[in-house]
C-alpha cells in the first residue's frame, strides 16, 4: 500500500520478495553490535525511475541511525526524496489506543467527505485512478548491498582459503571477519564476514557453491546490510 502511495501503481503482494526473521540467531544479533549494526526486519521500497525494488527482510543497520533505536511496539517510517532528504516518522505501531485512534481519524475523514458532499476529495491511494501507471518490480537478484555473511564450518587449516576463493571467483571482496572460538575435535565453528558491495546474483550464486564444500556444515546465514 505504501509502495502505491508513493509511485502510484499496483502492486502486487505476491510479486513481493518476503523473508522473516526466523534464521537470525543471538549470535547474529551479537556479531553485528561488533561490527557496529542492529538487525531490523525492514520493508524496503526504492525508486530509480525505471523499476521499484521492493523487498522485505532483516537487515543490518548503522547502529548510530535514528531507526535503530525502534524498539517494542514502535513502528518507523523513513521517507527520502531530492526535495526533503530523509524524514523519519516513529509512532506507536500496535495496542488498543494507537489503533482506535486509527480507526477514528477514518471514520472522522469519511464523514466530512459525507457533510461536505464530497467525492476523492483525496485519493485514498493518493493518485486518481486516471494516474495509476504500470510500474515494473526490479527482480531482488538484480540488486547491489553489502552482505553479513554466516558459516558453521570445520574447525581445521584452509577452511578461509577455500570460502574466499569463491567468493573472489564472482567478484565479491571481505571487508571484515570474525571466527569464533574454537570447539571440541569435530565441532563446527562460526566464521563470520562482512563484505562489500556486490550484486545479489553474484552473492547467491557463491553461497550456493560454498555450501557444496566438505568443510561447511549445513546452510550459510545471508543478512543484507542497509546504509
Amino acid at each position: 500500500m505504501l509502495a502505491r502511495l508513493a509511485y502510484g501503481t499496483s502492486v502486487k503482494f505476491e510479486d513481493v520478495s518476503v523473508s522473516g526473521i526466523s534464521n537470525i540467531t543471538a549470535e547474529d544479533i551479537e556479531c553485528a553490535r561488533e561490527f557496529g549494526y542492529r538487525i531490523k526486519l525492514l520493508a524496503i521500497s526504492k525508486y530509480d525511475g525505471k523499476a521499484i525494488d521492493i523487498r522485505v527482510h532483516p537487515a543490518m543497520i548503522p547502529s548510530d541511525h535514528p531507526m535503530a533505536s525502534v524498539n517494542g511496539a514502535l513502528n518507523a517510517i523513513r521517507v527520502c526524496d531530492d526535495m526533503m532528504e530523509e524524514n523519519i516518522l516513529v509512532g506507536h505501531g500496535a495496542g488498543a489506543l494507537p489503533t482506535g485512534s486509527a480507526v477514528v481519524g477514518d471514520v472522522i475523514e469519511i464523514a466530512r467527505n459525507i457533510i461536505s458532499n464530497a467525492q476523492d476529495r483525496v485519493p485514498a491511494s493518493s493518485f486518481k485512478k486516471s494516474e495509476i501507471t504500470s510500474i515494473p518490480l526490479k527482480d531482488i537478484s538484480a540488486i547491489e548491498s553489502e552482505y553479513f555473511l554466516r558459516f558453521d564450518v570445520q574447525d581445521k587449516p584452509g577452511v578461509l582459503s577455500k570460502i574466499s576463493g569463491l567468493l573472489g571467483n564472482h567478484g565479491i571482496s571481505i571487508e571484515s571477519m570474525i571466527q569464533r572460538g574454537r570447539g571440541e575435535k569435530g565441532d563446527a565453528v562460526s566464521l563470520v564476514m562482512m563484505c562489500h558491495r556486490s550484486s545479489e546474483k553474484n552473492i547467491q550464486n557463491a553461497l550456493k557453491e560454498i555450501e557444496q564444500l566438505d568443510v561447511v556444515c549445513g546452510k550459510s546465514n545471508l543478512i543484507r546490510v542497509e546504509k
